[in-house]
């Protein structure tokens, strides 16, 4: 059975910087893509980041760019987003996801295995 858990949100002021982790366990195959994905209030869910297991990394067309990056450990089933310079619109649910049936980024919603998802508050 594949879990996926994600640690590390919080409240942060604006301006300043978070690392989410996300550790992907049961996954039959070790070529699988982790993405994460990211729910505003009121809002729908949107992807914000993937990387497959060699490393090669997607960014969605969202201000992400430049100021998020994803990064995997291998070795130990860990994903990381480093989010720095956070503003009050980055404020949302957090949620990584893996597809074990893929190998590729974009992940693609349908068929996913999801964390809970985390919340990341970030104040004015």
């Amino acid at each position: 059975q594949v879990e996926v858990r994600e640690s590390g949100g919080g409240v942060v002021q604006a301006g300043e910087s978070l690392r989410l982790s996300c550790v992907v366990s049961g996954v039959p195959y070790d070529d699988h893509p982790v993405g994460w994905f990211r729910q505003p209030p009121g809002q729908s869910r949107e992807q914000v980041a993937c990387i497959t297991r060699s490393g090669t990394t997607t960014y969605t067309p969202f201000d992400s760019r430049g100021r998020f990056a994803i990064s995997r450990d291998n070795a130990e089933n860990i994903v990381y987003l480093d989010m720095n310079k956070l503003t009050p619109e980055d404020t949302a649910t957090y949620i990584c996801a893996t597809d074990q049936w893929s190998s590729g980024c974009p992940l693609v919603t349908s068929g996913l295995s999801w964390g809970q998802g985390i919340q990341v508050t970030v104040s004015s």
